[in-house]
C-alpha cells in the first residue's frame, strides 16, 4: 500500500535555496515536506563561498554560530590566476565584514538540521519522479528503491538545481551542445595559497577559482567547455587511456596557471575529484501553476562571480517573505508568486548579467591574455568586479 500524506508545502532538493524555504515556513506554523535524493553528509560541485552580507539571513535561520564556528578564514583579497600572471586586490568590505567558505558537506547538514528541528518532515533519500494536479492540490509521488510514496500539498518549491534533467515540470530538458560549461571540483590539503585570498582562475576554455575552506580544506572549483574538454582528452597518448575528464582538467589547470601550480606544489588530495553540470546560466519562470522555483532552478548565474550560494540562500527567503503572507488559497498563491519573481529579478539580475558578461570574455579565445594585461594595469577592476557580483549587496529586510 502507498503512503500518502498531506502538506502546506513540499520541497524537492535539501541543498541551501529548499532547507531556508523549508525552515523558514515550518515557523511560520506550515506543515513542509522535503524530498531528497542523496544521503547527507554528500560534497557538491560548488565554490562553497558565501559572502558577508549572508551572515544577518544565516543568523535569521538559526545557523549563524555554527557557521562562523566552521567556515575557512575571512576572504580579504580577491585576486585573478592566469597564464604566468598573478595580480591581487582588495575584496570590497560588507556591512558584516568579509565573507567566508564553507563546505557543502558540513553547510547543507546544518541547514537541514535546523529544518528538522523546526519540525520539517524529511523523506531522504527519496527521489522525486512525478507531479500531478490534484483539484486544488498537487500529487508528488516520491521513490527510494522498490519504495514509494505520495505527498500531497497545495504549494510546491523546486530547489532541485538545474543541472539535473528530469520528467518534473520545474525541470530543464536535456541537451548536449559543444558550448556546454561543465563544472568540476576538489579539495586539497596543504595548499600554499594565501588564507584570505580568493583568485579567480582564467584558462584556455573555461574558468574557475580557489578559496581556503573549513578544516584546512582548499577549494577548488572549475568549469571548461565540452568540445574543449573532447579535445584535451584526445591529446592523451596511448599510455594514457586510464586518465579521466577530472584529471585532463586538472593537468589543463596546472599546465596553464602558475598560480595554480605554486598553490598545490605541496598539497594533497581531499577526496576525488567531483564532475556535474552542464551549467545553465540564465533567468527562468520563478513561478508556474502552483510550482515556485528557487536556487538554480530559479535562475542562475555563471559561477565565475562566486555567489551561487549566496543566491540560493536569498531566494529561499525572497520566496517566503512572500508566501508567509499570502492567503490559503490559488489566486493568494498566484499574487505571491508573481510578487516573488518581481523581487527576484530586482535582486539578482545585475550580477546574473555582470557574470554573464565576464564570463563572456573569459570564454572567448585568446582573451586571458587580454584580460591579465586589464588587471596587471588595473587591479581596482578586481574589486569594481566582486563589488557589482553582489558581494557587498544587502538582502532585503536585513539593511
Amino acid at each position: 500500500m502507498t503512503r500518502l500524506s498531506t502538506h502546506d508545502a513540499i520541497i524537492i532538493g535539501a541543498g541551501p535555496a529548499g532547507t531556508s524555504v523549508a525552515l523558514t515556513l515550518a515557523r511560520h506554523g506550515w506543515a513542509v515536506a522535503i524530498v531528497e535524493k542523496s544521503t547527507f553528509p554528500r560534497r557538491k560541485v560548488c565554490g562553497e563561498y558565501m559572502s558577508a552580507s549572508n551572515l544577518a539571513l544565516l543568523d535569521q535561520l538559526e545557523v549563524g554560530d555554527a557557521w562562523r564556528a566552521n567556515a575557512g578564514p575571512e576572504i580579504r583579497r580577491v585576486g585573478f590566476f592566469s597564464g604566468e600572471t598573478g595580480v591581487e586586490a582588495p575584496m570590497p568590505h560588507a556591512k558584516d565584514g568579509f565573507g567566508r567558505a564553507l563546505g557543502r558537506d558540513i553547510l547543507d547538514c546544518l541547514l537541514l538540521q535546523a529544518a528538522r528541528f523546526a519540525g520539517v518532515e524529511i523523506f531522504q533519500p527519496y527521489r522525486a519522479v512525478a507531479i500531478d494536479r490534484d483539484g486544488e492540490t498537487q500529487m508528488v509521488r516520491i521513490q527510494a528503491g522498490n519504495e514509494t510514496a505520495m505527498l500531497r500539498a497545495p504549494v510546491i518549491v523546486a530547489a532541485h538545481g538545474s543541472w539535473e534533467p528530469g520528467a518534473l515540470p520545474s525541470q530543464l530538458g536535456k541537451s548536449n551542445r559543444p558550448s556546454d560549461l561543465l563544472g568540476f571540483k576538489a579539495h586539497f590539503t596543504g595548499s600554499s595559497l594565501a588564507p584570505d585570498l580568493m583568485p579567480l582562475l582564467v584558462f584556455p576554455g573555461g574558468y574557475g577559482g580557489m578559496v581556503s575552506a573549513d578544516h584546512g580544506r582548499l577549494s577548488i572549483s572549475c568549469c571548461i567547455r565540452r568540445d574543449m574538454l573532447a579535445r584535451l582528452r584526445e591529446r592523451r597518448g596511448p599510455n594514457e587511456s586510464h586518465v579521466t575528464a577530472a584529471d585532463a582538467v586538472f593537468r589543463h589547470l596546472i599546465d596553464s596557471c602558475r598560480g595554480v601550480r605554486g598553490a598545490l606544489e605541496s598539497a594533497h588530495p581531499d577526496g576525488p575529484w567531483l564532475a556535474a553540470g552542464p551549467i545553465r546560466p540564465g533567468i527562468r519562470p520563478c513561478y508556474e501553476g502552483d510550482i515556485f522555483r528557487v536556487g538554480n532552478a530559479a535562475g542562475e548565474s555563471h559561477p565565475i562571480i562566486a555567489e551561487g550560494i549566496s543566491m540560493a540562500l536569498q531566494s529561499g527567503w525572497l520566496l517566503t517573505s512572500e508566501l508567509a503572507g499570502a492567503s490559503d488559497d490559488r489566486p493568494g498563491r498566484e499574487a505571491a508568486g508573481r510578487r516573488y519573481e518581481a523581487a527576484w529579478k530586482r535582486l539578482f539580475s545585475t550580477r546574473i548579467y555582470a557574470a554573464a558578461a565576464i564570463a563572456g570574455i573569459a570564454l572567448r579565445p585568446g582573451s586571458a591574455t587580454l584580460m591579465a594585461a586589464i588587471v596587471r594595469n588595473f587591479p581596482q577592476a578586481l574589486t569594481l568586479g566582486a563589488h557589482l557580483s553582489g558581494k557587498t549587496k544587502p538582502v532585503p529586510g536585513f539593511v
